[in-house]
């Protein structure tokens, strides 16, 4: 029987192309003191990928920097899904990047609910369908491009929703 890889749900950033530090857009805000645009590099991004103002992002207004975290799909994306290639050495890559960061971000959401969801009192259909789920979301075989691309994100999305739903009765919530 296949079972889940397990993957490493913290972000490593010196492994990672800063993906979200281009990928993503933000407007000045308490969270972020400028406006970005959907693959635009931040300014503070440092020519050698590192944040210019990391020690000071709060005081400087980018606490929403502070709080994201990718769940260690930046690295695997650069690492795995592009075998290391980053957007700063061939741009074409830019979006490219952004679209699998998109898509694997949001698998490693699932997947890190579900391992919460692994420490409830589950019975053996709910052991079954969880393994199941994490098989979905983590096969055993690397990522790739085309295999994000193809990934039926809202489907797994909503079966993993409805399993979760369906674990309530494992949690005593105080009326």
């Amino acid at each position: 029987m296949n079972t889940a890889r397990h993957p490493d749900l913290t972000a490593d950033c010196a492994s990672c192309a800063a993906l979200c530090c281009v990928v993503f857009a933000f407007d000045q805000s308490e969270s972020f003191g400028i406006d970005k645009a959907a693959g635009e590099v931040c300014p503070n991004l440092d020519c050698n990928g590192s944040c210019s103002i990391f020690d000071d992002r709060s005081r400087l207004g980018f606490s929403g920097c502070i709080a994201y975290d990718c769940h260690g799909a930046g690295q695997v994306v650069t690492q795995e899904v592009f075998d290391g290639r980053s957007w700063r050495d061939d741009p074409g890559l830019m979006t490219r990047m952004g679209d699998a960061l998109s898509v694997l971000r949001q698998i490693h959401e699932k997947l890190l609910l579900l391992s919460a969801a692994e420490k409830l009192p589950l019975g053996k259909s709910e052991q079954l369908e969880l393994s199941e789920l994490q098989l979905q979301l983590a096969p055993q075989t690397e990522w790739t491009e085309a295999k994000l691309r193809e990934f039926p994100l809202v489907e797994a999305s909503r079966q993993v929703s409805d399993f979760l739903t369906g674990l309530r009765r494992h949690i005593n919530i105080p009326r």
